[in-house]
């Protein structure tokens, strides 16, 4: 049997090519300044474009990962271990550095045949961010892989599990795989949108994997795209969409769902079920100890699943607060990075 880990995050690993972005340079490759895409044959030249930039940064990303570190950094060693593919090569070496600095266990697939470690342009506007993915070696995971004994024992020792939303453009065969595991034995299964394209572009099989989630992430962007997606009356009502969520259909009856949608500077709420909504605001902070928003989602998420990992039954306004905590700390930082220091309680 393998080591066994009580939370169980899986997604997409990428490396982060992180500089700051012009106007031109958006216009350029038609590009929003605050958004989330996939990489087309357009994009291609942009990556060796901005590595050449004097001010480039590269930073350990992919959704899913960050969060895992995150909620890492706050959880006894060995809490949490991360799964996705990747080439073999030296983005690799430098996810698994980063991971391993951040405490976190990777069980990386490695791809053969010479693909590469998926890599994210990361253009910082302002506190904008504009992400640009080329998924490479992250998009080869399958359910075979998820299959194989060793991913099997990591899955079933966990209790809480975390798959960003990206995920579904690689493998829903492998996060239902997951998702029903956790169904069947009352275990805690949690997704984030990502980003407005997932439930925009990927609605069919978000529809598939919405029955087994017992969590919801998302901030307004995704909430609206949801809405729109699903022929909602007015999608910019976000707690009507948060409300509609939380009553869809559940396969875990003994759990009720909760949908927990950010929104920037202003309040995050939860719904549940039965219509209700709780407001919590944020932490504030001058726009000056602003360095960096890319990763503030994902920080999020690793706050509130920690504090879900040490107690399934934790106080929703103190999973939240926590999740409010770690955004506001990697905000000060370049990329989605920790601090050295960071409050455990």
């Amino acid at each position: 049997m393998a080591n066994t880990y009580p939370l169980f995050c899986m997604g997409n690993p990428l490396l982060d090519i992180q500089v700051k972005a012009s106007k031109d340079l958006l216009n350029k490759y038609s590009l929003k300044s605050n958004d989330a895409i996939l990489a087309e044959e357009t994009h291609f030249s942009l990556y060796e474009e901005i590595v050449k930039y004097d001010d480039v940064v590269y930073v350990a990303g992919g959704a899913s990962q960050n969060t895992a570190r995150g909620a890492q950094r706050l959880l006894p060693p060995r809490s949490v271990v991360y799964v996705g593919a990747t080439g073999d090569d030296e983005f690799r070496d430098k996810l698994v550095q980063a991971a391993q600095a951040d405490g976190l266990t990777t069980e990386y697939v490695t791809i053969p045949g010479g693909i590469p470690t998926g890599t994210c342009a990361a253009l910082i506007s302002g506190h904008d961010r504009s992400l640009v993915t080329k998924l490479s070696a992250a998009e080869k995971l399958t359910v075979e892989h998820l299959k194989a004994d060793h991913y099997q024992d990591l899955i079933k020792g966990a209790q809480v599990y975390y798959v960003e939303g990206y995920f579904l453009t690689v493998t829903p065969d492998g996060i239902l795989e997951v998702a029903k595991h956790a169904a069947a034995n009352n275990k805690i299964f949690t997704m984030n949108f990502s980003a407005p394209f997932i439930p925009q572009f990927f609605t069919k099989v978000l529809d598939e994997v919405l029955p087994y989630l017992d969590i919801v992430f998302g901030n307004e962007g995704e909430a609206e795209a949801f809405a729109t997606a699903h022929n909602l009356p007015n999608p910019k009502d976000i707690k009507a969409t948060a409300i509609y969520i939380a009553k869809l259909p559940k396969v875990n009856t003994q759990r009720e769902r909760l949908v927990v949608f950010t929104q920037g500077v202003n309040n995050t709420i939860v719904a549940k079920p039965d219509g209700s909504v709780q407001e919590f605001p944020i932490i504030t902070i001058a726009e000056a100890d602003i360095v960096d928003c890319n990763g503030a989602g994902d920080a999020f998420c690793g706050g509130f699943i920690a504090k879900l990992v040490q107690n399934k039954d934790v106080d929703i306004g103190v999973a939240v607060n926590k999740g409010h905590y770690l955004a506001n700390q990697v905000i000060q930082q370049v990329g989605p990075a920790y601090p050295a220091a960071l409050n455990l309680d």
